[in-house]
């Protein structure tokens, strides 16, 4: 009798498993589905005065476009809605660098990172050198009349 109970026990627990797996799956499909979307971890709060970054604050997540916003979602998590929401206009970026130090082990390895201001706010962005591309190039389609804040 025991011996069923653990096996009925494991077994619930291993199904349970797969399902937290699929689900994680399926919201990452789901967010994609638009399209839009790229690899960028994110930084949020950062010191101003951080001379070397310690690779620690960093989450990995995905971004999407829609229309003047970025949506952002933390990729290790069930939530259907984004965690950040940048609006193009109020974005600033202050820098472009390479990861340093212990960054190297946080970010994917072909990371660049992005120091930027949003509504008061200093955050970085790490992603790589195509979706930098296309994220610098949707900042600078903003619509006439607005401001673009590209160092």
């Amino acid at each position: 009798m025991e011996m069923v109970l653990a096996l009925l026990v494991s077994g619930i627990v291993v199904l349970l498993v797969l399902l937290g797996l699929f689900v994680f799956g399926l919201r990452r499909r789901l967010i994609q589905r638009s399209g839009g979307t790229f690899d960028c971890s994110l930084r949020w709060n950062v010191p101003e005065d951080d001379p070397e970054p310690a690779g620690k604050g960093w989450v990995y997540g995905v971004a999407r476009y829609s229309g003047d916003r970025i949506e952002w979602f933390r990729v290790f998590s069930y939530a259907p809605r984004p965690r950040r929401v940048l609006e193009r206009d109020s974005i600033e970026v202050l820098e472009r660098r390479t990861p340093q130090g212990e960054e190297e082990l946080a970010l994917l390895s072909d990371a660049i990172v992005l120091g930027c201001a949003h509504r008061g706010t200093r955050l970085e962005l790490a992603m790589s050198e195509d979706a930098l591309t296309g994220f610098l190039a949707w900042l600078e389609a903003a619509p006439p009349g607005q401001r673009v804040n590209v160092a």
